[in-house]
């Protein structure tokens, strides 16, 4: 039997190109051979932070060949720990005999997969010239999100704004090397009626994106707001664009972003656009016309962590 390979977040950091991980996500979609059952997600009390905890199961196979699940703990309140809110590991199996492969740390997996495919998603989204972007939130997935973006489009201005300002200025310093400029910003008005592209990745309970403020031809990536109770973006928002999600499955049921105004009947199922898998196997059309309004709600896929494992565990495998 071979040894389980141990693949740390150090290794993925030092070897992550985004424009390989989004064009195998691309593939994986498109492709759709993946067979995943619906993840468990389970909130649980922790009542020294007076609020609940989440742990997600997310399995994949791909039969034949590889099989993972991922198992991934969501405590909001972490920052006073200096942890980041998202923990977890992949457990990347042998598809045929079901041996452990190998253990992937999953917090810079899932930050890796997740930046990309909203990345993905933008490359069908977002106008082809949006050249500026700003980034709602200074967790993990932040700089990420930036970097993904910035890889399938020609991004020259980034700004950046979160609820600590010292956080969003060590964002930009992280960053302050790449072809872009990137700023800090105290308020969030300050710049979302001027960029292309806008991402927000936080624990929000209330809107942080309000229509009122946004202008023709925008694309929005929302990524944060993973419960059914939490939202970045307010219903005006969602009645003036044309929503899309990562897969109908989760996108309709577990965020409040989408499922608030499913709920009210701001909206309808039916006015949903597409999924990753419909415009990746181009059944389905993504952006129209350059004043068209887009939003992407992401909130994570187990197809998105078993291409990710994969891409990882072959660099790891080849760089032996």
């Amino acid at each position: 039997m071979k040894p389980i390979v141990q693949i740390d977040n150090s290794f993925i950091e030092s070897n992550t190109i985004f424009r390989e991980l989004i064009e195998v996500l691309r593939n994986g979609f498109a492709n759709n051979k993946t067979l995943i059952p619906t993840r468990h997600h389970h909130d649980f009390p922790n009542p020294e932070m007076k609020t609940d905890s989440t742990v997600l199961l997310m399995p994949a196979w791909s039969p034949g060949e590889t099989a993972g699940v991922k198992i991934i703990t969501v405590s909001p309140k972490n920052s006073q720990f200096d942890l980041p809110s998202i923990q977890g590991t992949y457990i990347y199996l042998d598809a045929t005999n079901g041996s452990v492969k190998a253990i992937i740390e999953a917090k810079s997996l899932t930050a890796k997969r997740t930046a990309a495919a909203s990345a993905l998603a933008s490359s069908y989204l977002s106008r082809k010239d949006s050249s500026s972007l700003l980034m709602i939130g200074t967790g993990a997935l932040s700089k990420n999100l930036i970097q993904a973006h910035a890889s399938v489009r020609d991004l020259k201005k980034v700004y950046v704004w979160g609820r600590s300002f010292k956080k969003a200025q060590a964002i930009c310093e992280q960053l302050k090397n790449e072809d872009f400029t990137i700023t800090p910003i105290q308020n969030i008005e300050e710049k979302i009626s001027e960029v292309d592209i806008i991402s927000s990745a936080t624990l929000s309970k209330t809107p942080l994106i309000l229509g009122k403020h946004l202008k023709k031809g925008q694309h929005v990536d929302l990524v944060g707001a993973y419960k059914k109770d939490m939202r970045e973006a307010d219903d005006e928002t969602i009645l003036k664009s044309s929503v899309y999600v990562d897969s109908f499955e989760g996108g309709l049921k577990e965020n409040g972003d989408i499922l608030i105004p499913l709920q009210t009947g701001i909206i309808k199922e039916s006015d949903i656009k597409a999924d990753l898998f419909g415009l990746t196997s181009e059944q389905k059309q993504g952006r129209s016309n350059v004043d068209e309004i887009t939003v992407f709600k992401s909130v994570g896929h187990a197809l998105e962590d078993l291409v990710a494992a994969d891409y990882y565990y072959e660099k790891y495998i080849d760089s032996q």
